[in-house]
């Protein structure tokens, strides 16, 4: 494996690992991410380190669990001499808010030679609106929920159109030009695409590729919702918000998912068809992967900002000249792009990154570069190992999974006596990766 010349950093928002084809989705389309997944090396176990976007975005940008350094990875980059670009959203942008108005959003500046912002109209997009939770359905533009208002996150507008005037396609196409005009020169680029993220607005042929009697919505056995805290439960739920007196609306749900999915993995094949076009290939490590995960209506949670499994679990996709395509099931931290990158390139570490290469992972698909991932939320910590999720809430309520016997984290074992020593081992374990990473514990009062 040699030196790469050039990084092309692609992230997804809002997009969980399990809703692509190449993580087992059957239904979802991707035939783009999963080409290069097919090229490159697909990572089955990589958790956020923020549950939002805002935190999540910013730990990885500067490989920190909470707060920022002086050299972010653009920066990094740029004092070594690369042209560093972002298009579209990479740190925290308002969505819809700051793509409506075309805003920089929380954007650090020292990340960035040169950056694009990519607006759109968002909810407003003329075509059929639907805000699902209240079984609103209309081609009206008056009185559509978008920026900061209630039921925003249950919006989705079909419209007739080739996808071009909408965020993710102009991203696409900037970086395509960014890509001819600096193929002399290295570059580390970065194109965030806004989709799946609400409002779910995609060309009516995409959301026609998803009839909703195709869809199963997520099983939720009953009493699921007995053995999580309630400071562990989502803010918004069907057994609370009307979204649960419509199940059709629950499958139209998935089907604006799948269908601005799809979209945004079209955008993806256009990026990498230019940069195969202009030879670069072989000189460029992609990364494709996103800030965070989604609930779709498990454990009748949606959105994110949680600490379960559907809002912690992203993708993560490497393709790297000279290294062979395959799988690991290695834990992994979305902060370790960062020293995966810089290495990758020839490059120092910063002491100020504190996630770790995974270069031996890409070298070995057996190897691993840490026993489990941590994620911070305002209410509590988690820790995810290949077998065990543990949970320790602010308040010291905990969940405890096997993710062996039960992926779809069903039953709680912190509550069973029998795990008691379990329990005390990832208590320990949680305490040690605080302290490693200089962090303080978080205590409520309540």
């Amino acid at each position: 494996m040699g030196k790469i010349e050039n990084v092309l950093f692609l992230i997804s928002d809002d997009l969980k690992a399990s809703v692509l084809s190449c993580y087992g989705d059957e239904i979802c389309q991707t035939p783009n991410i999963d080409r290069l997944a097919d090229e490159g090396v697909v990572f089955d176990r990589v958790y956020c380190q923020g549950t939002s976007c805002g935190p999540s975005r910013r730990s990885f940008m500067h490989s920190r669990y909470l707060g920022e350094a002086k050299v972010n990875m653009g920066k990094h980059f740029i004092d070594n001499g690369f042209y560093s670009a972002r298009v579209g959203k990479i740190y925290h942008m308002k969505v819809p808010g700051d793509i409506i108005a075309g805003t920089d959003g929380l954007d650090i500046k020292s990340t960035w030679t040169e950056s694009f912002n990519s607006p759109g109209l968002e909810a407003h997009t003329p075509g059929d609106y639907a805000c699902l939770n209240l079984n609103i359905f209309t081609t009206d533009l008056g009185g559509r929920y978008s920026t900061a208002m209630p039921h925003r996150w249950f919006v989705t507008v079909s419209y007739e159109g080739d996808g071009s005037d909408q965020p993710d396609y102009k991203t696409a196409t900037k970086t395509m030009e960014l890509i001819r005009e600096r193929k002399d020169e290295p570059f580390y680029i970065a194109a965030g695409f806004v989709r799946p993220h609400y409002p779910m607005v995609a060309p009516r042929q995409y959301f026609d590729l998803y009839p909703i009697e195709d869809i199963e919505v997520p099983f939720v056995p009953e009493g699921d919702l007995d053995d999580i805290p309630l400071i562990g439960q989502s803010k918004v739920i069907s057994t609370k918000d009307p979204i649960g007196k419509y199940p059709e609306n629950i499958k139209r749900m998935w089907a604006g998912y799948y269908a601005s999915v799809t979209y945004m993995d079209e955008q993806v094949g256009r990026i990498i068809a230019e940069l195969e076009r202009q030879g670069l290939r072989d000189k460029t490590a992609i990364v494709f992967t996103s800030d965070h995960g989604y609930h779709l209506g498990e454990h009748h949670f949606w959105q994110k900002s949680n600490l379960h499994e559907e809002a912690l679990r992203v993708p993560l996709v490497i393709s790297v000249p000279g290294v062979e395509s395959g799988r690991s099931s290695a834990i992994a931290e979305l902060m370790d792009i960062y020293p995966t990158l810089a290495e990758l390139a020839g490059l120092d570490i910063p002491e100020t990154v504190q996630g770790r290469s995974l270069v031996p992972v890409l070298e070995d698909r057996s190897a691993s570069v840490r026993e489990a991932a941590l994620t911070i939320d305002g209410s509590g910590y988690a820790l995810r190992s290949n077998r065990w999720a543990y949970i320790r809430y602010n308040n010291d309520e905990e969940e405890l999974y096997d993710m062996v016997a039960d992926p779809g984290q069903i039953t709680n074992l912190a509550v069973n006596p029998e795990h008691v020593s379990q329990l005390v081992d990832w208590r320990k374990k949680l305490d040690t990766r605080l302290s490693d990473a200089g962090l303080k514990r978080k205590v409520s009062r309540n």
